[in-house]
């Protein structure tokens, strides 16, 4: 960045970090004494600023830019114009996105991992190459192998899980789990309370914990007669049946995508759709309980207990599990013949950017007000606004962005079988997941809305091109820590670990990422600070960004004025982090 201008740059990355520390909350009492440029370090900083911020520190931070603020997309606006919102047009109705098409930010498309190739860190569960179109691939290896220990899951076809079981009144004896699950599913089951009595049957431990008020919902209130008949006459014996069809299809054991350490999985749907019928039966040992000293504990958890329960809450655990029962109507009614890839990303601290020193420029960006992430970001690595234990409240109570994206894609549930929590410089990718469910609302208005065919294409090894990455954000007990130059770059590091691709060469075009306001709901981030670190993030590991605001038109307008400057002005990922990062010290230093 040449000297000339310097001082305008300054001030727009200054106005900007003022919208996004107004949020923070009101000190209980503000200092008064001294000057802010004692801690800005910046001699370029104006004492008409310096002013300035303590005028916004005072008066709460009221924005900086008038609501109404539009910008177009064919019009080169002034940029002083832009900051300040005067003369611009009225109806923002008119503008619907800002920036690049969304086919500049797919950018080619580039897909996020290359083919399913077994190695030492690709466990692959089927034979390659994939010979027969149409057909699920075959298991890999032929014959069953099963492993029993802490690096692996525990199946529940392992002859080693043992369940002590009384009969007749005499002492307890030990028998294999997986014979006490075979006899009990192979029942016949025409009720609720008959599948509540057979699940029980292999769980009795919980016999005096576990409710099924929400499963008795379904049948007596939600559904019709003639769709429980049918459940009971036709689909649950399916989903029976696929699941204990697990041994013959996965016969190799599971390695834990244990924190720290980068590996990746390739199943079938076949395969998936197994596990996660065993996960509806409630088979898997050893996951029923979240207590610290478990062997499971750094797990989330996955048999779907606590979806039949209503201890949570009843709302709006009915539509989701309308979106999984509808899945397994359609993986039992035709057996699905792709494949699924999750990787485990792990960045080592001393391979990190050092976001300082960044010569980065800030790459394209497509801003928008209106359309989701899944509907909209096709052919783009999509976000998934992560709980650290991937895929947070899909198994309770919880329906925002991450539960919603796992039940219309259950095949992401499966990841919560093998996936330890995230430590803060790791991710989760999955590729090739397929979206099986409409839906309308969100949280308590969460609505299953019908079947979704998903037309998206296939890469070489049979996977939907179709990526997700789950990066969870930093969980807020105060808002105003988040302005703090640590927690900004543990978010910065955070979503570059999400965003980098160290599979494919320097200079390679990358397809673009899809995100939002990441950690703005229940974790109490700010909009405005996570869209410009995950711009910063995104531009660093050379990806283009699709942001959306999910209606927040003046988020869209705030954040388009700034990108301008910047992008016009050749502004760098290091510039502006140091400069940023000065700001909101300042700022948090003189009201705390």
């Amino acid at each position: 960045m040449t000297n000339i201008g310097c001082m305008s740059v300054y001030e727009h990355i200054f106005k900007y970090a003022l919208q996004v520390v107004g949020n923070a909350e009101p000190p209980r009492k503000k200092k008064r004494n001294g000057n802010i440029m004692e801690s800005v370090n910046n001699d370029m900083l104006s004492e008409s600023l310096g002013s300035e911020v303590k005028a916004e520190c005072s008066d709460n931070s009221p924005d900086m830019l008038s609501e109404n603020s539009v910008v177009y997309e064919e019009t080169s606006v002034d940029v002083k114009t832009q900051i300040e919102g005067d003369n611009m047009p009225e109806n923002e109705n008119e503008v619907l996105r800002c920036g690049a098409t969304l086919d500049e930010i797919r950018n080619g498309s580039a897909p996020c991992l290359p083919p399913v190739i077994p190695s030492h860190d690709h466990t692959v569960f089927f034979q390659l190459p994939i010979v027969t179109c149409g057909q699920p691939p075959k298991p890999h290896p032929d014959n069953l192998r099963d492993s029993w220990d802490t690096d692996h899951v525990r199946m529940p076809f392992s002859k080693h899980s043992l369940y002590p079981v009384q009969e007749g009144g005499e002492q307890s004896q030990l028998r294999q789990r997986w014979e006490l699950v075979q006899e009990a599913l192979l029942k016949t089951i025409m009720s609720c309370q008959q599948l509540e009595a057979v699940i029980l049957s292999y769980n009795s431990k919980y016999s005096e914990r576990w409710d099924f008020l929400v499963l008795q919902l379904l049948f007596t209130e939600v559904f019709s007669e003639d769709e429980t008949s049918n459940f009971f006459s036709t689909l649950l014996p399916q989903i029976i049946q696929l699941a204990l069809q697990l041994p013959t299809l996965l016969t190799a054991p599971v390695p834990l995508l244990v924190q720290h350490r980068n590996h990746t999985l390739s199943f079938s749907q076949l395969q998936i759709a197994s596990l996660l019928a065993n996960a509806f039966l409630c088979t898997f040992p050893r996951r029923n309980t979240a207590k610290r000293q478990s062997e499971y504990a750094r797990y989330p958890d996955i048999n779907f207990n606590r979806l039949f329960q209503a201890a949570e809450g009843a709302v709006p655990k009915p539509e989701k599990l309308k979106c999984l029962l509808h899945y397994f109507r359609r993986v039992c009614s035709r057996a699905p013949d792709g494949v699924v890839t999750y990787a485990r990303r792990y960045v080592n601290h001393s391979d990190l950017p050092q976001w300082d020193k960044s010569q980065k420029l800030l790459t394209k960006l497509h801003i928008t007000s209106q359309g989701t992430i899944e509907d909209d970001g096709e052919g783009l690595l999509q976000v998934d606004f992560a709980n650290k234990r991937v895929g947070g409240g899909v198994l309770g109570r919880g329906c925002v962005q991450e539960e919603i994206r796992f039940v219309i894609c259950p095949e992401l549930i499966a990841a919560r079988l093998f996936t330890e929590a995230l430590d803060s410089t790791e991710a989760l990718l999955v590729v090739g997941c397929e979206r099986f469910s409409n839906y309308t609302g969100y949280s308590n208005t969460f609505e299953w809305k019908g079947n979704y065919e998903d037309m998206t294409p296939r890469d070489s090894s049979g996977r939907r091109m179709c990526s997700i990455v789950a990066i969870d954000a930093l969980k807020l007990g105060n808002r105003n820590v988040q302005y703090t130059p640590s927690n900004m770059h543990r978010e910065l590091n955070k979503a570059y670990v999400g965003f980098h691709c160290p599979e494919f060469q320097p200079g390679e075009r990358l397809a673009g990422v899809a995100s939002g306001n990441w950690g703005c709901g229940a974790y109490r981030g700010d909009a405005k600070l996570k869209t410009l670190l995950q711009l910063m993030a995104a531009s660093q590991a050379g990806r283009h960004l699709a942001y959306f605001t999910f209606g927040d038109a003046k988020l869209r307008d705030q954040v388009y004025h700034l990108y301008t400057y910047l992008t016009d002005h050749q502004v760098t990922v290091g510039e502006v982090s140091v400069h940023f990062s000065n700001l909101c010290t300042s700022y948090t230093t003189l009201c705390s």
